[in-house]
């Protein structure tokens, strides 16, 4: 759920040349699509649902990798559009899928992993991001108007999305009218819309990344747009069924294990959560180890973005033919954390520079998440 520029967002594409045939990211979701095949309806034993584990994951990041390559043929802003949906069709796939099949907790799901995406956005990739930076540069600095831009339209779509459904009377429980979520799906369409215009069009060099004295650092060298034949799109569609057919099979796996281990079905969410944050969560550290922590910022809040205004939009035309009731609105534990994450990320992105104590805060805030998680 990144918005991806090249040279801009992550500093220069993270692919300097194009998957070769026999690359990983062309054989993962081959072999990926195969494994679908043969275990597709069948019940399956605990080795396979291993290899069916390690195949969802690779398929994930291999889907990623597909999703930049396309984007950095198609352009801005379209590019990020690109990369965002593909990475967000992941994040749905993976939560109707679990929806599906009705297991405890399931009407709740994608509240929690929203949730869950916010605070692993906001608290864990900004702070290893701004730990990395400061342990290696002493101070990080960052453009604060982009970033306190991105954190407002971050706070304004899950206040709107997974704050109001709890206070809402139309309805016992935290839960939205069909009206209710219409408007906050339509409205986190139109900010998500705006936010990408400003940041890549209007306002491009409030998210380009600054050096020690505080200059803007222009697009560095990157590669040439690929070309439609080597964008590899197909396989990116190979990559995301694989994705999205592995979830069905796994779900059994993911309920059980999460129960296994005495977890209550909310963490299903943060699982899910992680494993699609994963490519952004590397990235990020990668640029804030090459002193851009500017990008590393702009890929923590373009994820928390996406991941609510593309999300909650999916999970509300979805839920038209999902049963169940949809419940979006935080408990008061997870209001609390989001109120401060929100603070916190305020007072460390306004003064523009920020040292390995901010960074720190900010991880120890995802610590409580994730403990609270487990121990609610």
């Amino acid at each position: 759920m990144l918005l991806w520029k090249p040279g801009i967002m992550n500093g220069g594409p993270r692919i300097k040349a194009l998957p070769k045939v026999l690359s990983w990211t062309v054989l993962v979701p081959v072999l990926a699509a195969v494994l679908l095949v043969f275990t597709w309806g069948r019940g399956i034993g605990v080795l396979v649902q291993v290899l069916v584990a390690f195949a969802l994951a690779g398929a994930v990041l291999a889907a990623v990798n597909h999703a930049e390559i396309v984007a950095h043929r198609v352009g801005e802003p379209f590019g990020s559009l690109v990369l965002a949906v593909a990475v967000t069709i992941i994040e749905v796939g993976l939560i109707v899928t679990l929806m599906i099949a009705g297991g405890k907790g399931s009407e709740s799901l994608a509240r929690d992993t929203v949730f869950a995406a916010v605070m692993i956005t906001c608290n864990g990739i900004v702070g290893l991001a701004l730990l990395i930076g400061a342990v290696r540069f002493h101070l990080t600095i960052f453009n604060a108007e982009g970033s306190g831009a991105a954190l407002a339209t971050v706070a304004t779509l899950a206040t709107l999305s997974l704050v109001l459904p709890t206070f809402t009377s139309s309805r016992p429980g935290p839960e939205f009218t069909p009206a209710q979520l219409a408007f906050a799906a339509i409205a986190s369409l139109v900010l998500y819309g705006i936010f990408v215009i400003t940041q890549t069009v209007r306002h491009r060099d409030f998210f380009l990344p600054l050096t020690s004295a505080g200059e803007v650092v222009e697009a560095e060298d990157h590669a040439d747009p690929p070309t439609a034949q080597r964008a590899l799109l197909g396989m990116l569609v190979v990559a995301l069924v694989a994705v999205v057919g592995l979830a069905k099979v796994e779900t059994p796996a993911i309920e059980a294990g999460v129960a296994a281990v005495g977890f209550p079905p909310s963490f299903v969410g943060v699982v899910i959560a992680l494993l699609v944050l994963l490519p952004e969560s590397l990235a990020a550290a990668r640029a804030a180890n090459r002193d851009r922590i500017q990008i590393s910022l702009n890929l923590a809040f373009g994820s928390a973005m996406a991941s609510i205004g593309l999300t909650i939009p999916a999970i509300a035309v979805a839920s038209i033919w999902l049963k169940g009731p949809l419940l979006l609105g935080l408990n008061a534990t997870q209001m609390v954390l989001l109120a401060v994450t929100v603070v916190v990320a305020s007072l460390t992105v306004v003064p523009g520079r920020a040292t390995r104590l901010q960074g720190a805060v900010h991880l120890v805030l995802l610590a409580a998440f994730l403990f609270l998680a487990v121990v609610p």
